[in-house]
């Protein structure tokens, strides 16, 4: 009888906690209502088969229970049962089945007047291809993957030098038009998923699949990896924003195309070296770094990643938090440099200066170090000369201070907050995991690691 009772009260409780759960679908944003209407007969079905089932056992338990004066009945065939059970269970999956492939058979019929973008996944970050004037992608191929053409562009395809290249993990879409994301990936098994708008589908290294959706509500939603990818999978997050006309528009004339990043005009280092003036007031005249003024090492750094943190400053994705004192200083001071070919020239400059390994400052125990920077080197490289690839900077042979500092405001979030810092949220949920014993650990590793030095400098090899 008590086993009855337990069984009893634990269907009542899934059937309420199901209820009664403040965990359930997100608002929905798109067109595909249908899947919620399947995914609500499903519950329906599958939750009177459970409720059935588990009273039947409490009727048989409180029937049949224990009697020693009793024997039990062998019936190895009941035909009329079977028949039962058969029909039932065929209405059933029918039920369940039967509308799902109603709204697959949809959901593979793109609408003719959808609009395409493609959606690259790669470890560990997401980037985004629009068609051009004409209408068309160009053609892409593995073989021309490289850090000045991460999409893998056809250089010689015409229908490709229109494409608008969003080498970001966010892409704006507009309301109520359909949009066919056509999904491709650089390395390894990926899945692009947004929850509001009910779709996901897989990316498969060799092959383009797609999804479609219309888009009901003007917001931002953000794109999740649903496919184990690897050691930053969690981290793997995009965001597709869904706006009006107007606010599209302003948004699409902001992205360039594959023809205009070709044809930039490299820096200018002897100009860089004019409007590098002002930052050698702190980072020092040869790019060195100046502890005393919070001012990091620049020389050696990658030129894509100081364009990036520079733009960051510029459009407020860094430097806005109210507790990050020395971002704000610089975010005034990037404003000085007042369009691209400013930001390109003090790059050009920044390049040429001496690669001087720093003085370290920072000291940790080294194994524990090694161990924690096996998750740090699948991004930043073992030897941390940084990968462009996967939007991770050279951390060897840079400011050790420096690195301690942003990893503690990365945990506190005092960076990596900003929605438009899609990276640096990346970095927040990496360094979540560190306290600080830890953060001077692996600094410390990071001062004993090769880098771009080559064997000039000694790596750790475990000795202490």
């Amino acid at each position: 009888m008590i086993f009855a009772v337990i069984l009893l009260l634990l269907t009542l409780g899934s059937v309420l906690f199901h209820f009664l759960s403040p965990w359930y679908l997100t608002p929905l944003a798109s067109n595909w209502s249908a899947i919620d209407d399947t995914l609500d007969l499903t519950f329906v079905v599958t939750g009177a088969v459970f409720v059935i089932i588990n009273l039947f056992m409490v009727y048989c338990v409180v029937k049949f229970k224990y009697n020693k004066n009793r024997r039990a009945a062998y019936e190895p065939e009941n035909k009329k049962l079977e028949w039962w059970l058969t029909g039932i269970t065929t209405v059933g999956v029918v039920a369940m089945l039967a509308p799902g492939l109603l709204v697959w058979a949809e959901f593979v019929t793109v609408p003719e007047d959808a609009v395409e973008v493609e959606a690259v996944g790669a470890q560990w970050h997401w980037s985004y291809r629009l068609p051009g004037a004409d209408g068309k992608l160009g053609a892409v191929a593995s073989r021309h993957v490289s850090d000045d053409n991460p999409f893998g562009m056809e250089p010689d395809d015409p229908a490709g030098q229109d494409d608008v290249l969003i080498a970001n993990s966010e892409v704006h879409v507009l309301l109520d038009q359909p949009v066919k994301f056509l999904l491709r990936s650089k390395d390894v098994l990926h899945d692009f998923a947004v929850a509001q708008f009910r779709v996901k589908m897989d990316l498969v290294p060799g092959m383009v699949s797609y999804l479609w959706f219309t888009p009901t509500v003007v917001g931002d939603y953000e794109v999740l990896c649903e496919e184990l990818c690897g050691i930053g999978h969690h981290t793997m997050r995009g965001m597709v924003v869904v706006d009006e006309q107007a606010e599209y528009d302003a948004w699409l004339a902001k992205q360039p195309t594959y023809a205009q990043i070709r044809a930039r005009i490299p820096g200018d280092a002897n100009a860089g070296k004019i409007a590098y003036t002002l930052c050698s007031s702190c980072h020092g005249i040869q790019g060195e770094g100046n502890v005393s003024l919070n001012a990091p090492k620049l020389a050696g750094q990658g030129a894509w990643y100081l364009r990036r943190q520079l733009n960051y400053y510029k459009t407020g994705a860094r430097g806005t938090h109210v507790d990050d004192i020395f971002g704000r200083q610089m975010a005034p001071m990037a404003a000085t440099l007042v369009d691209t070919v400013s930001v390109e020239n003090v790059i050009a400059y920044i390049q040429t200066l001496p690669d001087t390994l720093p003085e370290h400052t920072v000291t940790g125990d080294l194994d524990n170090g090694k161990k924690i920077y096996t998750t740090c080197g699948a991004c930043h490289g073992l030897s941390g000369a940084g990968i462009a690839q996967v939007n991770a900077p050279r951390a060897a042979g840079m400011s050790d201070w420096y690195l301690v500092t942003q990893l503690k405001n990365f945990r506190s979030g005092i960076r990596g907050s900003g929605k438009n810092d899609m990276y640096g949220i990346q970095m927040r949920l990496m360094a979540e995991m560190l306290d600080d014993n830890a953060i001077n650990d692996v600094v410390a590793y990071m001062n004993t690691l090769n880098g771009p030095y080559g064997p000039s400098v000694s790596a750790y090899s475990g000795e202490k």
